[in-house]
């Protein structure tokens, strides 16, 4: 009963912000990397950040010094901080879980099921 929640997602102009949450339940959360895909209208989805349990980060190049990834173990909930943002990166935006690992990588568990995401429109 692994349950991942988005919210935060909302219309925006370009160069604005928007912070999205993912609270997640079911889990030992801090035992897992967490992550956010995207998913623009008709493309791939894509990871774009993710976090170890300790705060190591790492983010697709598209995003980097534009969005910071955090998470409270305590809260067991992952943020996604977007600023500046721009009319690409309009997506359903995912939480994600992986395995932990010492490659500074994303494993994300295939068993796992997509929640709903929450949906990110940016536009003039």
């Amino acid at each position: 009963q692994v349950r991942l929640v988005e919210s935060g997602g909302g219309l925006v102009q370009p160069g604005g912000s928007l912070r999205l949450s993912c609270a997640a339940s079911g889990m030992n959360f801090s035992g897992y990397v967490m992550g956010w895909y995207r998913q623009p209208p008709g493309k791939q989805r894509e990871l774009v950040a993710h976090i170890t349990s300790g705060g190591s980060t790492d983010y697709v190049e598209s995003v980097k010094g534009r969005f910071t990834i955090s998470r409270d173990n305590a809260k067991n909930t992952v943020s996604l901080q977007m600023n500046s943002l721009k009319l690409e990166d309009t997506a359903v935006y995912y939480c994600r879980r992986g395995y932990p690992n010492f490659d500074r990588r994303f494993i994300q568990i295939p068993g796992d099921s997509w929640g709903q995401g929450t949906q990110v429109t940016v536009s003039s």
